[in-house]
């Protein structure tokens, strides 16, 4: 996620497409408004954080989150699970007992998995993680049974939210646009399948405004929270343009508003994105 450019700060049938829909279809979502994705999760048994929160590519030693629970403004952090494309693999700290002594501490925790990204991936050093368009439904289905098990081997009980990081792509890109679509699509039945709750990060002006627009069109098995990037902009979940104001709410939405930005507290320095959330966590078993 640290990796988004600037510039584009920018769940149960049969697969649909994702882009021009057919007359028929046309006239089915005319008679049938598509789903707003509305209702307070909390009733199918998630658990909500609403303030601050940061991210950052390798989660911290403990003594660093201790001290910034003690003088920093944030109350969650995003954590970097698994997937393929993860930019810190090599997770030193994250461990399940570093999970449960700063969930102890009073954190919550954002779980991110950083798997396949689309054939049109923007940034250059994530193109190697690019999928191919064969066969997306069905990897995004094992690549989001892989995210319930590393959320689970931390501890991460049924109900936690695992949130899907999909880097900028070209949304232009029709072919491209269907095939991550689909994929995102048997991502989030399989993490729903097994009691989590699929949310999905991205820049605002690509993956966001995408499953905007496949919602509109009446699209299934999207996600049930969204994490949008769009930077420079005063922080707020409620203020995307590229979402219909009554779209993924209540409490079903989280904001970058910055990114690569050093800050310091209790004498500990950080390189982080900051986050305003107001949206699904981690559960600890």
């Amino acid at each position: 996620m640290l990796f988004l450019v600037a510039l584009f700060s920018l769940l149960a049938g049969a697969v649909p497409p994702v882009a021009a829909e057919t007359s028929t279809r046309a006239r089915a979502a005319a008679a049938d408004p598509p789903s707003l994705i509305r209702g307070d999760p909390r009733r199918f048994g998630a658990r909500i954080f609403t303030g601050r929160a940061f991210d950052t590519c390798q989660a911290p030693p403990y003594a660093t989150m201790r001290a910034w629970k003690r003088s920093s403004p944030y109350g969650a952090a995003g954590v970097y699970i698994g997937g393929r494309g993860r930019g810190c693999p090599n997770q030193r700290y994250l461990t399940p007992s570093w999970v449960r002594d700063v969930h102890r501490l009073g954190w919550r925790l954002l779980p991110l998995y950083v798997g396949s990204q689309a054939p049109c991936v923007i940034a250059s050093h994530k193109r190697k993680f690019a999928m191919s368009h064969s066969s997306p439904y069905q990897r995004g289905v094992r690549e989001g049974q892989d995210a319930v098990r590393q959320a689970r081997r931390l501890g991460m009980a049924p109900r936690s939210a695992v949130y899907l990081d999909m880097e900028a792509y070209r949304l232009s890109d029709r072919r491209c646009a269907d095939t991550t679509l689909r994929f995102v699509q048997g991502w989030n039945t399989a993490v729903r399948k097994e009691r989590y709750i699929p949310g999905f990060y991205s820049s605002a002006d690509s993956g966001i405004a995408h499953l905007e627009r496949a919602r509109a069109a009446g699209a299934r098995r999207l996600p049930t929270a969204l994490w949008f990037a769009r930077w420079g902009v005063r922080a707020s979940t409620q203020d995307e343009p590229r979402l219909h104001p009554r779209a993924w709410q209540p409490h079903r939405r989280a904001h970058q508003f910055a990114g690569n930005v050093k800050r310091t507290y209790g004498s500990r320095t950080l390189t982080i994105d900051r986050n305003v959330v107001d949206a699904p966590v981690a559960v600890l078993g």
